[in-house]
């Protein structure tokens, strides 16, 4: 029985935004956002406390958010560690386990609602906000980012391309924000009235259209030197993405794999990924 009102649930939103946009769009497209934007998984479990735990640097206040910070300390350059959705810090221990060996001073955190950090939802600009006081604090010379994050540093980089980062890795990154959208109104099946009211206030809060968020467009003067992962038989990410952010992205290299998943924690590609850091 409970699968089956976890199963309804998304349809019966659905129904509730189609009403509320008839008689209130603005407040049909805020809950329709915030419905979007809800975290449900990612805190930090039994199994990682310890992992986690032993490396905690400082709980710092971003905005309205208290952020979980970590440090792997080492004697050369700094690299910054980016999760992805409904993540934390600790998908990162196979690739963390290789930067120590080469010394590098390693910088994580724990997203907003993530981990141990506070919070209830996540969206690229608040993720981006976040990301901006870390490479602001700690002047890292690196960003490695999976998922979201991968789309979080582009946007970043957009916004502030006088930043001092030298080399940028994406591993199983979104380009296009439009494809979340048409994803979330295929599982709820709200109607156009409910996704132009959701567009409109994207554009009035973050000065975007959905369509107009979009990785391609945030690497298009891209001078950073970049690497991207991305696995052929992703189920959450399509690789497609990868390759057209590839294809706008001057200074970047595209390694495409089949049959390592969407997360890509394997020894083969953090070997690349340290690799192409060492890289003069």
């Amino acid at each position: 029985m409970k699968k089956v009102i976890q199963k309804a649930m998304p349809l019966v939103y659905g129904k509730y935004l189609n009403v509320l946009a008839t008689v209130n769009p603005r407040k049909a497209a805020k809950v329709g956002f915030d419905i979007f934007c809800t975290i449900r998984k990612g805190r930090v479990t039994e199994l990682q406390k310890e992992y986690l735990d032993s490396a905690k640097l400082n709980v710092e206040k971003v905005g309205e958010q208290h952020i979980q910070s970590y440090r792997w300390p080492g004697t050369k350059e700094t690299v910054l560690l980016m999760h992805g959705w409904e993540s934390n810090t600790y998908r990162w221990r196979n690739l963390i386990k290789f930067l120590q060996e080469k010394d590098f001073n390693i910088i994580a955190f724990d997203a907003p609602a993530h981990g141990y950090s506070t919070g209830k939802m996540l969206h690229v600009p608040l993720y981006a906000e976040t990301t901006r006081h870390f490479i602001t604090k700690y002047q890292p010379d690196y960003v490695v980012a999976h998922s979201i994050g991968g789309m979080t540093i582009l946007f970043d980089h957009y916004q502030h391309p006088e930043s001092k980062v030298k080399k940028i890795v994406t591993v199983g990154s979104p380009c296009e924000f439009q494809q979340f959208i048409n994803h979330y109104q295929a599982l709820l099946k709200f109607n156009a009235k409910v996704k132009a009211a959701m567009d409109q206030r994207l554009k009035q809060e973050f000065g975007f259209h959905i369509h107009e968020f979009s990785s391609a467009k945030f690497v298009s003067n891209n001078t950073k030197k970049g690497l991207l992962f991305h696995d052929k038989l992703d189920l959450q990410v399509p690789h497609t993405e990868s390759i057209r952010v590839h294809e706008h992205w001057q200074g970047s290299k595209l390694v495409l794999t089949e049959g390592l998943g969407h997360s890509m924690h394997q020894d083969g590609v953090n070997e690349q990924i340290v690799s192409f850091l060492e890289e003069s």
